[in-house]
């Protein structure tokens, strides 16, 4: 049973009739991949009884912010779905249908953990993300068929373990294959070509990219800001429509910064980042350092009582900030899943020849640039006591062709 108000695309279909043990999505960014495979995980649990389906993904900050949030809007939208479902556990993140058929959104710590559990189906969201041990621990346990999807920034062990062995369905997409996509953003996208052809390749179609020259290294994932750290203040960038506006808070202790995302969303007026900030908890004496190039939003915040201030910009103040800011070892939340995504593409320009540029490709920065606000107004150009930090992984990269796989 197909739920009949879903408006879905090519990609569902793909998914929903796949006849393979294992079906990989490898997509580029906006692609629909995750939406598509939950329309599929919905209608199988709708029209079997006692499915037990897991989505599963690197930490439930992760899971809250992309799948979760994507099956909850699909839920919302779907009288008829609704109807079929009994409840939704927030705490335990579970959908109960009224044919006794789950959907559970979870994270494993490690193989051990993964271990506890059977289930019908499985869903390993963002599977680079997921240690192959643990994936390899659920496939196990798991019935009838796995679904996969990431984005292909580095070969792991999809393309080592599974691609092209019997049973493995590939299926590459990118944004055209996303009716849903409106043009704004996607012209955004395909507009990468002109900055890095590699970061293209991966996130305009989802193939499998050389993506080098990543321009912070020294950065480590924290479960939370130590209660002994001193707030420096909040970072600000505005968007609206296709780009978020972004908001992080930086701390300083033994000579480590320590980030932390507020917010990072599309279509917030200045009285909407009022009260976001409000809601976020900070202080209206917590100095805010925002983007200069917004004059009218800075005076407008200010006058509803934020001690806001523009960001000292001048000549190479982009380069000087990224220097800043790698003087320091920079702790990132668990929590703040956006900024992780952003600092783990930002990167260099480069050339026809592929030679670095002393340049930062300018997208996926929403988040970064008040991070450099922050460095800008508030650090030392030099941080005797900010400690050198070794590179925390090594990656290698290839690349493929773009496939049509898309012909129903």
């Amino acid at each position: 049973m197909i739920v009949s108000d879903y408006e879905a695309s090519v990609l569902f279909r793909r998914n929903y009739f796949s006849k393979a043990q294992v079906v990989i999505n490898q997509g580029g960014t906006s692609s629909g991949k995750t939406y598509a495979i939950e329309q599929v995980l919905f209608c199988l649990a709708a029209e079997n009884e006692k499915q037990v389906i897991t989505v599963v993904g690197q930490d439930i900050p992760n899971l809250k912010a992309g799948a979760l949030r994507d099956a909850l809007s699909l839920y919302n939208k779907s009288d008829q779905l609704k109807g079929l479902i009994r409840s939704f556990n927030k705490t335990d993140r579970i959908f109960e249908f009224y044919n006794d058929s789950v959907i559970e959104f979870k994270s494993y710590a490690n193989p051990q953990d993964a271990k506890s559990g059977k289930r019908d189906y499985l869903f390993i969201n963002e599977a680079n993300g997921i240690e192959w041990n643990i994936f390899s621990e659920l496939a196990l346990r798991t019935r009838r068929r796995i679904f996969v999807d990431y984005n292909p920034n580095a070969e792991f062990w999809v393309h080592e373990q599974l691609i092209g062995k019997p049973g493995v369905e590939l299926i590459i997409s990118d944004y055209r294959h996303n009716p849903f996509l409106d043009a704004a953003m996607g012209a955004k996208i395909e507009n990468i070509r002109k900055d890095d052809i590699e970061l293209w390749k991966v996130y305009a179609r989802g193939l499998t990219g050389r993506v080098s020259g990543l321009i912070f290294s020294n950065w480590f994932v924290v479960d939370e800001i130590p209660g002994a750290a001193k707030l420096i203040g909040a970072g600000l960038d505005f968007g609206f429509s296709n780009d978020e506006t972004g908001c992080l808070q930086v701390y300083l202790q033994n000579g480590e910064l320590w980030v932390d995302e507020l917010f990072y969303e599309t279509g917030l007026t200045n009285r909407d980042i009022s009260a976001k900030l409000s809601t976020c908890g900070i202080n209206k004496n917590t100095e805010i350092i925002a983007d200069s190039a917004e004059p009218k939003s800075i005076e407008e915040l200010r006058r509803m009582g934020w001690a806001i201030s523009p960001a000292k910009k001048g000549a190479d103040s982009v380069n000087n900030s990224i220097d800043i800011l790698k003087r320091y070892k920079i702790n990132v939340t668990r929590r703040s899943v956006n900024l992780r995504k952003e600092l783990g593409r930002y990167k260099w320009k480069i050339d026809r020849t592929g030679k670095s540029l002393n340049e930062p490709v300018d997208t996926w920065n929403h988040l970064i640039d008040p991070l450099r606000y922050i460095a800008l107004n508030k650090l030392k150009t030099r941080s005797a006591s900010a400690p050198k930090s070794k590179m925390p992984y090594k990656e290698t990269f290839t690349s493929n062709k773009l496939s049509d796989l898309f012909k129903l």
